[in-house]
């Protein structure tokens, strides 16, 4: 097993040992695991990571339900500076072992998978599914894809978004101090 694929924290759930009334996954990441987290993540940093899952036995797999709250800072797109962002993402996900060989379609026959349902359930192989994989992916899902700071934008610093495109030329004019209109 390589460094990429260990888990970040334990939430490893053996399904041959849920109890029928299921039982509850708590995560509180400490210092260490959460500047894996921002590493992982590729932000500047993870404040509070904190997740409560209930996960219950279902149809020999699992489903886990809860929530994540996190805390975490970003670079801003547009001038870079930390942002600061709260993510809480509710959680439900369903874990099915993998379909056996006896059980497969036959090769030509078809098959509906239908793709809209939110309820589509991920395959598992073995008797345990790592809940780790589902957190960081659900955090991953929550950030901002791009985070500012209130009131940021580039015509704020300066620069021109104008929707006419320039000619290569009028911009080598202005870069000599020449007025672009006049030549």
């Amino acid at each position: 097993m390589s460094q990429r694929d260990t888990p970040i924290f334990d939430a490893i759930v053996r399904i041959d040992r849920l109890p029928s009334g299921g039982r509850s996954v708590d995560v509180d990441a400490s210092e260490a695991e959460r500047a894996a987290i921002a590493e992982a993540m590729n932000i500047l940093s993870v404040e509070r990571f904190v997740a409560h899952l209930t996960v219950v036995p279902l149809r020999s797999g699992l489903r886990a339900q809860g929530k994540l709250e996190a805390a975490v800072t970003q670079a801003s797109t547009v001038s870079f500076e930390p942002v600061t962002e709260t993510v809480v993402e509710e959680i439900d996900r369903v874990f099915l072992p993998a379909p056996r060989e006896a059980q497969a379609p036959a090769p030509g026959s078809e098959v509906f998978v239908d793709l809209e349902d939110d309820d589509f359930p991920d395959h598992i192989d073995g008797p345990e599914v790592d809940l780790s994989a589902l957190l960081l992916e659900t955090l991953a899902l929550g950030l901002d894809p791009y985070p500012r700071l209130p009131g940021e934008s580039l015509d704020a610093l300066g620069l021109r978004t104008g929707d006419a495109e320039e000619s290569p030329f009028a911009q080598l004019a202005r870069l000599k101090g020449e007025d672009p209109d006049k030549s």
